[in-house]
């Protein structure tokens, strides 16, 4: 624990038992009468971090969190015991927000499912950032809800067999090129004894192409109403970040919020919304972590917006 982590604890009382205990650090707790929204930002703290973010990306998140109203939030890392994520942390966060990139197989797969488990129970969130497409909590609730679909495309019949179902993990580790199939991909069958097999090609989470040039970007709101998108303008700039381009391997979101555009002529859905079981997922693309992005207003705002709206869908499902 660094020094400036341990003077964040010590000035703010009210999280330090809470973090002590489950071994992060605290950040701040907000005065509320409301029932406080419980917010881990969870961060693979990268060393390239430090040329944008002097005390990590995660940190500068977790900082500007902490002065919204209503909201509690912690900080963790990878090289905390237990990955930073024990289970009586998860068991009391509302909302986990997700940084990783270079060392995204070190979280246990077993970790990343109990994750989604709690998800699928409306008893946590996740926002993923930016190239968290490939953390293993993010695409092992890709593959939930590409199995939830699957399901639900192709129920079992009134008469006759139960659908089988053959799913098939990607290979992981490669981008696919633009012309290929999108994932997640489904083929059905029909054996001669009426048998319908469903073959369901699993999410690649990643995309055909990406740009590290810091090219500026121009994000379109395109549902203005939802709550993520609260104080947003209709298009705002972000002045460098790292460019991915559609199409996205990922099963067709409940909502896009938002849309990125580059000069060049690529697209991106750069806020992507999935309900999963009685809960939610949330994807925001900007980056990388090189890049100031999460120095500026409204990508800050974005993040600000998802845990506020999220964390109040699992704090009111807890009340019922």
């Amino acid at each position: 624990m660094n020094s400036t982590t341990c003077r964040m604890i010590h000035l703010v009382c009210g999280v330090v038992a809470w973090a002590a205990c489950l071994g992060v650090a605290g950040v701040s707790t907000a005065h509320s009468a409301e029932p406080l929204i419980r917010v881990l930002v969870w961060d693979e703290q990268q060393p390239a971090q430090q040329q944008a973010y002097e005390n990590f990306l995660g940190n500068a998140i977790a900082a500007h969190l902490a002065r919204q109203p209503g909201l509690r939030v912690i900080s963790a890392n990878l090289s905390q015991p237990e990955q930073g994520l024990p289970a009586d942390l998860l068991e009391n966060t509302d909302v986990l927000i997700w940084w990783g990139h270079v060392r995204q197989q070190e979280i246990p797969l077993e970790k990343a499912r109990s994750i989604v488990a709690r998800i699928k129970a409306g008893r946590l969130a996740l926002v993923a950032l930016h190239s968290a497409h490939w953390s293993r909590p993010f695409v092992e609730a890709m593959n939930e809800r590409t199995r939830d679909d699957a399901r639900r495309l192709y129920p079992d019949p009134k008469d006759g067999p139960p659908v089988k179902f053959e799913f098939v993990p990607y290979a992981g580790g490669f981008v696919p090129t633009k012309d290929s199939l999108v994932t997640p991909a489904f083929y059905a069958m029909r054996q001669f004894n009426g048998q319908l097999v469903v073959r369901v090609d699993l999410p690649n989470c990643v995309f055909p192409s990406y740009r590290g040039d810091g090219q500026p970007s121009t994000t379109t709101v395109l549902l203005p109403e939802h709550p993520i998108a609260n104080g947003l303008p209709k298009t705002f700039e972000i002045a460098q970040t790292e460019m991915y381009d559609e199409p996205f391997h990922v099963p067709e979101p409940d909502a896009v919020v938002l849309e990125e555009r580059w000069e060049a002529g690529e697209r991106f859905r750069s806020g992507c919304l999935w309900k999963l079981g009685s809960g939610y997922v949330f994807y925001y693309r900007p980056g990388h972590e090189t890049f100031p992005v999460f120095r500026q207003e409204m990508p800050l705002r974005v993040v600000s917006n998802a845990a506020e709206w999220l964390g109040t869908q699992v704090v009111d499902r807890a009340k019922q």
